[in-house]
């Protein structure tokens, strides 16, 4: 008896959800949308440079990146999440494919660099909006993309560096790749 006014409640409450009108506005809504297509892209593109780099043995650096991709697919579902929270609709639109193969590891790093420095612009366009829509609970959950992108970028730019600094080949390198498989 218990367990049936729980369901009962439980299902009470999901009627209630699905007639109660959207915390978000659409403006807000669409720009997010659009953003876990992008972060959604972004895993893509982290996959395929994993891939990448599994055809060139250099396990550390594929398992990187794998783990890169994980998390933007995680920056995808919080952004989701937020909206499904504040009564929206998640809108998913097709992402287009990543390129396959690059010049050089230090290609794929400065490639993963440029993308990041993209994605900071994109998270501090959502901001501005958040801002001018004065939507205050949005642009709260924003400061944590802002501060991750801080992270992401001076991440990805650690490793050119150091790429540059080693030589894209040889033991150094060799000792770079081990480095970078130790994400987790």
């Amino acid at each position: 008896m218990v367990l049936w006014k729980r369901l009962k409640g439980a299902v009470q409450t999901l009627r209630c959800r699905n007639k109660v009108k959207s915390m978000i506005k659409e403006t807000i809504q669409d720009a997010i949308n659009r953003q876990i297509n992008r972060e959604l892209h972004s895993a893509y593109l982290y996959t395929a440079m994993s891939a990448y780099f599994e055809t060139l043995t250099l396990r550390g650096a594929a398992k990187y990146m794998r783990v890169q991709a994980n998390e933007e697919r995680a920056h995808a579902m919080k952004f989701f999440d937020y909206i499904v929270e504040r009564g929206g609709t998640v809108k998913l639109t097709a992402i287009d494919a990543p390129p396959v193969k690059w010049e050089s590891p230090l290609k794929v790093f400065e490639e993963a660099y440029k993308h990041e420095q993209k994605v900071t612009g994109w998270i501090n366009d959502l901001v501005n909006l958040a801002i001018k829509e004065q939507d205050h609970a949005t642009n709260n959950l924003l400061q944590w993309f802002v501060k991750e992108q801080v992270e992401e970028e001076a991440n990805a730019a650690e490793i050119v560096e150091k790429i540059k600094m080693l030589g894209p080949e040889g033991h150094a390198f060799l000792w770079l790749d081990h480095e970078l498989g130790k994400r987790e």
